[in-house]
């Protein structure tokens, strides 16, 4: 199989040997069964670096954009993110959050890991962002215990805009898993599922140590973005 290829002889020793992890708590995550490894991300290279220290194959759930770019580089990077267990999710359009969750109940049936950024992107800046319900949803239909991850040093080794990372410490840090048991059934409630998701996210805050923000990375992102169109449209006043 290609993913333990990758992950035992091609790429997981070079990540290894280039960032030299240390790795906190692994044993919080199960040896077995279905479970949810929900992670901050703030790097491209989070994608990898988690995989490649866990003793079980995890499956993720990643941007359609990945698998589906133009030309023999785009053939290749979408064979390279399918041999590396991710799943593609569209993210538009009003459907796109209940495939995301119909896919990740898909892996969950299976009794395996599904490794989920509740952030929905990737941090543009370092600060942990507002999660979104999703994985609350999945962990509350599936029955299944959810495993908070922080990734240290990732933005630093490979902010955005970073193609190549520089080498940089990195730790990755797992919890003990959340039992959300109490909340069985009621899976379709906005209240518990808002709750769910910030217990979630508040215990991969006390891992990380990053400052939080009340507000979706995306709309932050969004915002920003048009912030910088606007000044770039504003007249320049004449040099006298």
């Amino acid at each position: 199989m290609f993913y333990n290829l990758l992950k035992y002889v091609l790429l997981g020793p070079l990540l290894r040997l280039v960032f030299r992890p240390r790795i906190e708590g692994l044993e919080h995550v199960p040896s077995s069964g279905a479970a949810i490894v929900a992670g901050n991300h703030l790097s491209f290279s989070d994608h990898f670096l988690m995989p490649a220290v866990l003793k079980r194959r995890i499956t993720f759930l990643a941007k359609a954009e990945y698998f589906t770019g133009p030309g023999l580089k785009g053939r290749l990077t979408a064979f390279f993110f399918h041999s590396a267990g991710q799943i593609p999710v569209d993210r538009s359009g009003k459907e796109a959050g209940q495939a995301a969750i119909r896919e990740g109940l898909g892996v969950l049936s299976k009794g395996e890991l599904l490794g989920i950024y509740p952030e929905g992107t990737r941090s543009h800046d370092g600060r942990l962002y507002k999660g979104k319900v999703g994985v609350a949803a999945m962990a509350l239909k599936a029955g299944v215990p959810v495993v908070p991850c922080a990734m240290i040093g990732t933005f630093e080794a490979q902010p955005p805009g970073r193609k190549i990372p520089r080498v940089h410490p990195v730790v990755i840090r797992f919890g003990e898993p959340l039992d959300f048991s109490r909340y069985a059934g009621m899976e379709n409630e906005k209240a518990i599922l808002r709750a769910v998701t910030d217990e979630i996210m508040y215990a991969i805050l006390s891992l990380s140590g990053q400052e939080y923000v009340d507000r979706y990375a995306a709309d932050v992102k969004a915002a920003e973005a048009g912030r910088e169109a606007e000044k770039r449209r504003a007249p320049r006043m004449p040099l006298r």
